[in-house]
């Protein structure tokens, strides 16, 4: 429930912030979709260590699959935003910069609050033990 309800906020405060900005609706809706993918992007960093930190370097290097994973999906994802032929098919907008930090910021915040979560979720259970 907490990370549904993070996901919601994040893309559609994202929006807003687009919106607000008075970017069109096609660059919120960019926006939004990259933000989608980058949480997407965090939450497997976080999801592949459920049960211990994920902030390790044994889980970091990971599995190569995860990284070749990540590195496919962020090209696409590159591809979708600021290739012109791939921009008219699914009517996207390239994204400026500075929002693009934003997005990865967005990332970052769900990444931490998860996973601060999560450490209080072990420690808690250690008590129990």
């Amino acid at each position: 429930m907490l990370v549904a309800l993070l996901f919601l906020c994040g893309v559609f405060g994202i929006f807003s912030y687009a919106i607000g900005r008075g970017y069109s609706t096609e660059l919120a809706r960019t926006i939004c979709l990259n933000t989608l993918v980058v949480m997407e992007i965090f939450h497997l960093f976080f999801i592949r260590n459920i049960y211990d930190t994920s902030l390790t370097w044994k889980a970091v290097r990971g599995t190569t699959v995860v990284w070749i994973t990540v590195a496919i999906v962020t090209a696409a994802q590159f591809a979708i935003t600021y290739l012109p032929p791939l921009q008219a098919v699914f009517e996207t907008r390239a994204i400026p910069f500075l929002d693009g930090v934003l997005i990865v910021g967005v990332g970052a915040a769900l990444f931490a609050i998860i996973e601060i979560e999560k450490q209080i979720r072990i420690r808690l259970a250690g008590l129990r033990a």
